[in-house]
């Protein structure tokens, strides 16, 4: 058994290869969660805004339809129509770091959008009511007091969206990108060696996991002693 983590994991500097790996997986995650969000908030003020604008009513249907497509289509498809169709130009320029950002952040965009969507409906009517009283427009209103609310009531929904995409990343591998599992194949290939390997990549994605799912336990914690 040491043999083999030797062969996989420290000769050679094998280590190395995780770390690349390792890198472009967080740089992926953390870029695609970012943008995910920005995309699902703009997402769902456009589906709770006052159909009343023009501008609401013509983007309401646009995206409605992006919420069913990407989540009714496999990530991993989205992946290779992205880099080998929409950004195949961009490619060589920009590497496939940021065609996996992009992509995997608009995924989590129409799955964030519904997240955020549901805990800005949670927020009581009142509180609308209320602000629009006091003399401020409906966006001044979700500003200042609707969306404060929503994201605390979606945060936890949210952690776990962000845990869900850092699995999903596994699968970048099939583009030009060296993630946690090409890295475990390309030392396959360099030593022969299969399970080692993908024993190594389950548990960085094992502790990784668990201490975001440790945050989300300490995080859900604070949050229960601001509500009572």
């Amino acid at each position: 058994m040491l043999d083999t983590f030797n062969r996989v994991f420290i000769a050679n500097d094998m280590y190395k290869v995780y770390l690349l790996g390792l890198k472009n997986t967080l740089y992926i995650a953390v870029g695609a969660c970012i943008l995910g969000f920005v995309i699902g908030a703009a997402i769902a003020f456009v589906r709770i805004a006052p159909k009343n604008n023009i501008v609401i009513k013509i983007l309401e249907p646009i995206a409605k339809l992006y919420v069913t497509i990407i989540r009714g289509t496999p990530v991993v498809l989205q992946l290779l129509i992205i880099y080998f169709v929409i950004l195949k130009s961009l490619n060589y320029i920009w590497g496939g770091v940021f065609v996996g950002i992009v992509t995997f952040g608009i995924n989590s965009g129409a799955y964030m959008s519904e997240i955020l969507r549901a805990g800005l409906n949670a927020v009581d009517k009142g509180q609308m009511e209320a602000g629009r009283s006091l003399g401020f427009t409906w966006g001044q209103t979700m500003w200042r007091i609707i969306l404060p609310q929503g994201i605390k009531n979606a945060l936890p929904t949210m952690f776990n969206e962000f845990i869900m995409l850092l699995k999903e990343t596994s699968v970048a591998g099939y583009i030009a990108i060296i993630d946690l599992v090409k890295a475990s194949r390309m030392v396959t290939s360099q030593t022969m060696e299969v399970f080692g390997p993908l024993l190594i990549v389950a548990v960085i994605y094992l502790v990784m996991v668990l201490g975001l799912q440790r945050v989300h336990r300490i995080l859900e914690r604070r949050m229960g002693k601001g509500d009572r």
